[in-house]
């Protein structure tokens, strides 16, 4: 591969971390609270936010893992995130308020309203692991990426790119970020345009060959169909991406964060809808780059050295233009950049809200900003060092890793989240109870599905032969929830009923946009009258 980048490549790349540099320090005034550091205050318009949802979403995973699976799959590793506007569209209306109506700042402290300490400990601890991996994956991705097409150590990309992050949310908090993610989100979607309309013109037949030879080397659809959970299927993905769009949207600090930064919440629903609408054209979009690239290489030859997550590299550093090469890399740091910080942010928030508000309470703001930016420095380098340890990953894809990773550490935290919402007989005990069995049913799964060892002297953690765990590890995650639902209500007919602030339910949403059309129809009935 040639590695030589020219000038105006790298001077449009350093031009793009000086703007990410700048972001922060525009901002770096207005940090003087935690609420302006991780709410900005209202400051900021619902259109903004979404492209926020957007940019935080789509990270270095959806830039080089979602090509990557489209070149040596078909699309249904996609179908988990079709599922999220099924999933979202009817209940959206009421997460968003009832999220800015009761908890502060930490999406967790919903969990303790409704079920106390440990069930906000617990998600929030999930919530902590979830992201650290996560993080790791962006960092490793993008520095492989980068090296390959640089010739740079993966090593010190990760390292560099890791302490630009920290010092953009040292310096602007929530802000900067956001607004880092609405110029992210335009340079996402001119790089991905440019490199499919490079892409289908570049194979021989055009447009009509790429579908073509694609769906006749079964690179199109979302199959296997079949009811089988023990294989990866689209009913697994689809049961799996159900259960994430709900995770995601409706339990995670990362999201859920967002939602408090709108001055309204008129204004934070239109922000989720088209963050929404926007995040699933993108992962479509990214997806489908990989199958022009299977048909590209099909027709070009690919060389030897080069593996399944460094092709959609090697296709930009070989192909694309002068200038073209500069703008798409400095779109994937970026993509990287804005995930990663707002990951952080998130960690902080929890940080200081979940854990170090209770260690030392009721002390001053300089004192929770101070330990929420200490959070972000020690979250940052943290990550940086997982980032570097995923180098030594295996030969799994890395999108599969990552939603295995959210499969296991999702820990039943949606089916606490919808007893919360939909039971007002589900409590404290009973909860508690579908916790912990959850936890030993998720080490169970892991330690009977799990092989370690090299070579064929693989062998499995805990063989208990016919009752091992054989289903799909994305299968899991939707189990862990199941359990917790299961098991959390029948456990809870057994202790008293709670007593429950009704902002708390689904129900006592319900009855208060009633009461609200109610009060809105009379005065309208008085105007008339009048």
């Amino acid at each position: 591969m040639n590695t030589s980048l020219h000038l105006i490549d790298y001077s449009i790349i350093v031009l793009l971390l000086l703007v990410t540099l700048s972001f922060g320090l525009r901002f770096a005034k207005r940090q003087k609270s935690t609420q302006s550091y991780f709410l900005a205050k209202g400051r900021i318009p619902a259109w903004a936010i979404g492209m926020s949802l957007l940019a935080t979403l789509i990270s270095s995973v959806t830039f080089f893992a979602y090509p990557a699976e489209g070149y040596t799959s078909n699309w249904i590793l996609l179908v988990q995130g079709l599922m999220v506007p099924i999933a979202l569209m009817g209940t959206i209306w009421f997460i968003v308020p009832l999220y800015r109506k009761v908890i502060r700042l930490s999406t967790y402290e919903y969990f303790e309203k409704r079920f106390g300490l440990f069930a906000r400990y617990y998600s929030s601890v999930a919530f902590v692991l979830r992201q650290f991996s996560g993080m790791g994956t962006v960092f490793f991705l993008l520095g492989l990426a980068l090296s390959q097409m640089t010739g740079v150590n993966t090593m010190g990309i990760i390292i560099l790119v890791g302490l630009i992050i920290i010092a953009v949310n040292l310096l602007g908090g929530i802000e900067a970020v956001i607004w880092l993610d609405v110029f992210q989100g335009f340079m996402l979607f001119a790089s991905g345009l440019i490199c499919i309309g490079v892409l289908l013109f570049s194979v021989d037949g055009g447009p009509a060959a790429v579908w073509q030879i694609a769906k006749a080397n079964n690179r199109t659809g979302f199959g296997p169909y079949k009811l089988d959970f023990t294989q990866l299927t689209f009913v697994v993905m689809a049961i799996n991406g159900l259960f994430y769009a709900i995770q995601k949207y409706g339990t995670d600090q990362t999201v859920v964060q967002r939602y408090l930064t709108a001055k309204t919440d008129k204004a934070a629903i239109r922000a989720s809808l088209l963050g929404i609408l926007l995040t699933v054209p993108v992962w479509m979009l990214f997806m489908f780059i990989g199958t022009a690239l299977f048909v590209f290489y099909k027709q070009n030859a690919l060389p030897g050295h080069i593996h399944d997550a460094a092709v959609f590299p090697h296709f930009i550093i070989t192909q694309l233009p002068t200038g073209a090469i500069g703008f798409i890399m400095a779109a994937m740091i970026s993509a990287a950049i804005c995930s990663l910080s707002a990951d952080l942010n998130s960690l902080a928030a929890v940080g200081v809200e979940d854990y170090y508000k209770k260690i030392r309470s009721n002390r001053n703001e300089k004192e929770y900003l101070f330990a929420g930016k200490l959070i972000v420095v020690f979250s940052g380098i943290l990550a940086i060092g997982i980032g570097c340890l995923y180098l030594l990953a295996g030969n799994e894809g890395v999108l599969g890793i990552v939603f295995t990773l959210y499969a296991i550490f999702s820990g039943g935290i949606v089916g606490i989240f919808l007893l919360g919402l939909f039971s007002a007989r589900a409590n404290r005990q009973g909860v508690t109870i579908g916790i912990i069995v959850c936890i030993l049913f998720t080490a169970y799964a892991l330690l009977t599905s799990t092989k370690m060892g090299l070579g064929e002297n693989k062998s499995l953690l805990l063989d208990l032969g016919a009752y091992n765990f054989s289903h799909h590890k994305l299968m899991l995650g939707v189990y862990s929830h199941l359990i917790v639902i299961g098991v959390g209500y029948v456990a809870s007919l057994f202790f008293p009923k709670p007593v429950l602030d009704k902002n708390l339910l689904y129900s006592g949403w319900r009855e208060g946009r009633k009461k609200e059309r109610l009060i809105k129809n009379t005065a309208e009935k008085k105007k008339v009258t009048v």
